[in-house]
């Protein structure tokens, strides 16, 4: 799709681009060798040589570039182009500002391969591993996820970044990622219910009192994230091809869903929820 995107380009807005594709110039290169364009010379000589500066950018697998000059909700036409470098992102963490909290475990997921991050443990492996990727998807990772890592591990993670909160939002879905979820038919299965609060319960029960159990609930959880975010990201890739001329090209195959390798403690998520449902304070239960 980003091949045939131009709305990135200065002084080409949603309407220029859908007059360039319903007469037929559906790609940059179309667009390189067509003569009779609808548009002033000015104009045709300064889009064709950002075109050929957007050919480069591609392959230099510069993402960045087109985040950087298109709207936010349609960062999405990267991710073909992009999909073998991407990778889905999730942090939980103790509260909201890496200032006085701190990150607890980061899981991630390629399309391959599923890692985990434990504070404590390997927190720092991150750093590294997140090098080999040019594409991040995270779900509110703009506003939350990113700036948390990069303040609290000092780094900068200078990648292009889906957050699907806002593609998802243009196509009428919200409600958080669990909401989103729902509207899409996905199940946690005995992970059903359980919410951020419970990650923080999680963690905790692991750090006091040794509990094992606890942790691998607390990663089958945030795994659970990342694997959602690339169903979500296919499927909504796909939702908004539809709004343009090229859904019998340009669609993706919503991959399998791969095994997560870690297991949920259900005894620790039914009693979390039975405290969780009396009213009782999450730090009134841990006391």
């Amino acid at each position: 799709m980003l091949f045939k995107t131009y709305s990135h380009i200065k002084s080409i807005g949603p309407k220029t681009e859908k007059i360039l594709w319903s007469n037929g110039i559906t790609d940059w290169d179309t667009f390189l060798r067509t003569e009779n364009l609808p548009l002033s010379e000015g104009k045709k000589i300064f889009i064709k040589a950002s075109i050929i500066d957007s050919k480069i950018r591609l392959l230099q697998k510069n993402g960045i570039y087109f985040t950087k000059h298109l709207q936010t909700n349609q960062h999405w036409r990267l991710f073909k182009e992009f999909k073998d470098s991407t990778v889905y992102l999730d942090i939980e963490t103790t509260g909201l500002s890496p200032l006085y909290n701190k990150i607890t475990t980061i899981a991630t997921y390629d399309g391959n391969e599923i890692k985990y991050y434990v504070n404590g443990r390997n927190l720092d492996d991150f750093i590294e591993d997140i090098n080999k990727y040019s594409l991040i998807v995270t779900y509110n990772g703009k506003c939350f996820d990113v700036p948390f890592i990069e303040e609290y591990l000092k780094i900068r993670l200078n990648k292009a970044h889906i957050d699907l909160r806002y593609v998802l939002h243009s196509l009428g879905y919200s409600g958080g990622l669990k909401g989103c979820e729902k509207q899409f038919g996905l199940s946690r299965n005995e992970l059903e219910g359980v919410d951020g609060f419970m990650a923080v319960y999680l963690w905790i029960e692991y750090e006091k009192h040794k509990n094992d159990k606890a942790l691998e609930t607390l990663l089958a959880y945030n795994i659970e994230d990342v694997v959602n975010l690339e169903f979500l990201m296919h499927s909504a890739y796909n939702l908004k091809i539809k709004e343009t001329p090229f859904e019998s090209t340009c669609s993706l195959k919503i991959p399998e869903r791969p095994e997560i390798p870690l297991r949920a403690d259900v005894g620790i998520v039914k009693e979390y929820l039975k405290v969780n449902s009396s009213g009782v304070s999450i730090r009134v239960s841990l006391a």
